[in-house]
């Protein structure tokens, strides 16, 4: 593996205790060696991987010292899959991990396009480079459809099929979504709850007039309304 010193991330992503983690996961044969950052953001820095001979691996390192944990406990706390979680800042952002592993294998179960989750240790959570010959495919804020009705389309059949499988994105933008040779690709399922959370039909509602919003300044028309009908029904 290399040295952290080739990554201009924070310290944070590479302490002690995230690169003993980075090790064990290699060690395990999930990846060979990291290659570089693909993306950076508010909780977590997301890394290419190369698995034998090929970058077909992304590796996602939530922050722990410098993540607002608070926020993800009270939006962890509710989740019944994680009940008796104490607000400690390692335990809630290896919950955090926990869930989107969790999560992402809840979504490729309803047949829903999202990278195909390896293994999660701690605050370290391996999967599938979504992409083609080591390039990753762009998120759709940046790489906008030719069709974007069917494009629009396409996801909304994948809140359905979430729905039907319990389960809501909860964070569903141009940002977490992917543009993979025109096909949307969920992704970032940190945030996902079941659908008797508290908060279910909140999130929900929030996801609907994201891609609402999105696709309204593309020329779809479409009604939030009715978009929550097909999702629910």
């Amino acid at each position: 593996m290399q040295s952290k010193e080739k990554f201009k991330t924070a310290e944070t992503v590479f302490d002690a205790s995230t690169l003993r983690v980075l090790h064990k996961l290699r060690d395990r044969g999930y990846f060979d060696a990291l290659q570089g950052p693909i993306s950076v953001g508010k909780e977590s820095n997301i890394f290419s991987a190369f698995k034998d001979g090929k970058l077909t691996i992304a590796i996602k390192i939530y922050r722990v010292n410098n993540c607002d944990f608070r926020r993800m406990y009270l939006y962890i706390k509710g989740d019944p899959r994680f009940t008796g979680l104490q607000s400690h800042r390692r335990k809630v952002v290896f919950a955090w991990a926990q869930r989107e592993y969790r999560n992402l294998h809840l979504a490729r179960d309803a047949g829903v396009n999202v990278p195909m989750p390896h293994a999660v240790m701690e605050n370290v959570l391996v999967m599938e480079l979504v992409g083609k010959k080591g390039v990753a495919a762009q998120k759709l804020k940046d790489s906008p459809p030719e069709d974007s009705k069917d494009f629009s389309e396409k996801i909304i059949l994948f809140m359905r099929l979430l729905h039907s499988h319990g389960i809501v994105h909860g964070d569903l933008s141009e940002y977490n979504i992917l543009n993979f040779e025109e096909k949307p690709v969920l992704i970032d399922f940190s945030h996902g709850v079941k659908l008797h959370t508290p908060y279910a039909e909140e999130l929900l509602k929030r996801d609907v007039h994201n891609i609402y919003r999105y696709f309204k300044n593309k020329g779809v028309l479409l009604d939030e309304d009715t978009i929550i009908k097909k999702i629910t029904q």
